[in-house]
C-alpha cells in the first residue's frame, strides 16, 4: 500500500535518494563513468562527464560524505577551529571577512567548511585529533598561530593536509628543517614600520601600542617590531610601549583609561583592531582628550566602524577577504598534491584619516 496523505493519518514514505545508478540510468553511462565523472577522475569524455553532471544536479544528487571517507575518497570538507574567548568574535570584523574570502574559494569547488569555536588550545588540538580520526575533514586551515605552538607537528605527524593562516614561529618548527605545513602570512613588521613613519613624521615621541592577546605569533611579533622601529629612530625605550588584551571593545576601552590616566600620557595609541581603536577614542572623549588635537588613534585592521567614526580613524588596510582566498587556494592546492610552501600575502598599507594629526606644541 502507498503512502496516503497525511490527513488519513499515514505517514508519507521519505523521498529515497538519488544514487549513481539513478544517474548513470539517465544518462545512459555506465556506474563506473559516473563515479568519474563526479570525482574529478580521468577516464571519461568532457560531453561524458557534463552529462552526468547536468543529471545528478537535475536528480537532486548529493555525495555521501561518510561512504566517500570509508572508501577512501575525500569527504569534500575542510575544517577550521578557532580558540578564542566567544565573546571577542561578535564585534571584530576580521575574522567574518577572512571566514567570507575562504568560503568564496572553497565553494568554487563545492568544498564545505566545518567550523568550529573551542575554549583553549588543549580542546582545539582534541579537535583535530578526532577530525582526522573520524575522516571528517580532508585538510584544515589553522588561525592564530601561537609562539611554541603544538600544531604544525602534530598535523605533519598525523599527515592532515593543513595550511596555517600567519606566520609560523621559528620555534614552530626546528630550524633549517623544512616546513611541517604551508602557511600564508602578511608583514607584521613591515606594517608596523608603517604605522611608526607615519606618527614620528607627525612630531610623535610618546605611543602606546594597545596590542591582542599575549602569546598569539602576531602579537609578539608587532610588539618586538614596535621596539624594534621606536629604537630605529631614535624614541626611548620607556616612552613607546605595548599592552595586551583579549581584543574586546571592553579591554581595549579598560586599556586606554589605564594610559590616559597616566601623568604623563602619550600622544598617540595603535590598537590592534578596529573595534579597540573605536572604544578607545570613545574613552579620548570622555577624559575630554579631543582626537586628533590631544591624541592620535591609529587602528590595525580597516572596517566600516575605522571610516563612520568621527573623526574617521586612521587605519590600515588590506583586502582581508583576499587573504581568506589566498589560504583556502592554498589548502585546496595541498590537497591537489601542492608541496609544502609558504607564502607571503599583500602588505597592508596606510591610508591617513582624520585621527592624526601633530602632537600638542608642548609635546613636540
Amino acid at each position: 500500500m502507498t503512502a496516503a496523505a497525511s490527513g488519513d493519518g499515514v505517514r508519507p514514505r521519505p523521498v529515497r535518494r538519488p544514487t549513481m545508478k539513478d544517474i548513470a540510468r539517465r544518462a545512459g553511462v555506465s556506474e563506473s563513468a559516473v563515479s568519474f565523472a563526479l570525482n574529478d577522475r580521468p577516464g571519461v569524455s568532457p560531453h561524458t562527464r557534463a552529462r552526468v553532471r547536468e543529471v545528478a544536479e537535475e536528480l537532486g544528487w548529493q555525495a555521501n560524505s561518510a561512504a566517500r571517507a570509508l572508501s577512501g575518497e575525500r569527504a569534500g570538507c575542510t575544517g577550521l577551529v578557532l580558540a578564542r574567548p566567544a565573546h571577542t568574535l561578535g564585534v571584530e570584523s576580521f575574522f567574518l571577512q577572512l571566514v567570507s574570502g575562504i568560503q568564496e574559494a572553497l565553494s568554487a569547488r563545492r568544498v564545505a567548511l566545518l567550523f568550529q569555536v573551542v575554549e583553549d588550545l588543549d580542546t582545539e588540538l582534541a579537535v583535530l585529533r578526532r577530525w582526522w580520526a573520524e575522516r571528517r575533514v580532508d585538510g584544515v586551515l589553522v588561525v592564530d598561530p601561537r609562539v611554541g605552538d603544538p600544531r604544525p607537528a602534530l598535523l605533519a605527524s598525523l599527515g592532515l593536509p593543513a595550511v596555517v593562516i600567519g606566520g609560523i614561529e621559528a620555534d614552530a618548527h626546528q630550524a633549517g628543517a623544512p616546513l611541517p605545513v604551508s602557511n600564508v602570512w602578511a608583514d607584521d613588521s613591515g606594517a608596523m614600520a608603517s604605522v611608526l613613519d607615519h606618527l614620528h613624521s607627525l612630531g610623535h615621541r610618546r605611543i602606546v601600542h594597545v596590542a591582542g592577546m599575549r602569546g598569539l605569533a602576531h602579537t609578539e611579533r608587532r610588539i618586538r617590531s614596535l621596539r624594534v622601529e621606536a629604537a630605529r629612530r631614535g624614541l626611548r625605550e620607556r616612552e613607546v610601549r605595548s599592552v595586551t588584551t583579549d581584543y574586546s571593545d571592553a579591554e581595549g576601552a579598560e586599556a586606554t583609561r589605564r594610559v590616559l590616566d597616566q601623568p604623563v600620557r602619550p600622544t598617540a595609541i595603535i590598537y590592534d583592531n578596529d573595534v579597540m581603536a573605536v572604544a578607545g577614542a570613545s574613552v579620548a572623549a570622555e577624559r575630554g582628550v579631543v582626537v586628533p588635537r590631544d591624541l592620535s588613534v591609529v587602528a590595525w585592521d580597516d572596517s566600516a566602524l575605522c571610516r563612520v567614526t568621527h573623526p574617521r580613524l586612521t587605519a590600515l588596510v588590506r583586502d582581508t577577504p583576499a587573504f581568506g582566498r589566498l589560504a583556502a587556494q592554498e589548502l585546496l592546492a595541498v590537497l591537489d598534491g601542492a608541496p609544502v610552501r609558504s607564502v607571503q600575502g599583500e602588505l597592508p598599507h596606510l591610508e591617513a584619516r582624520e585621527s592624526t594629526g601633530p602632537p600638542p606644541a608642548e609635546d613636540r
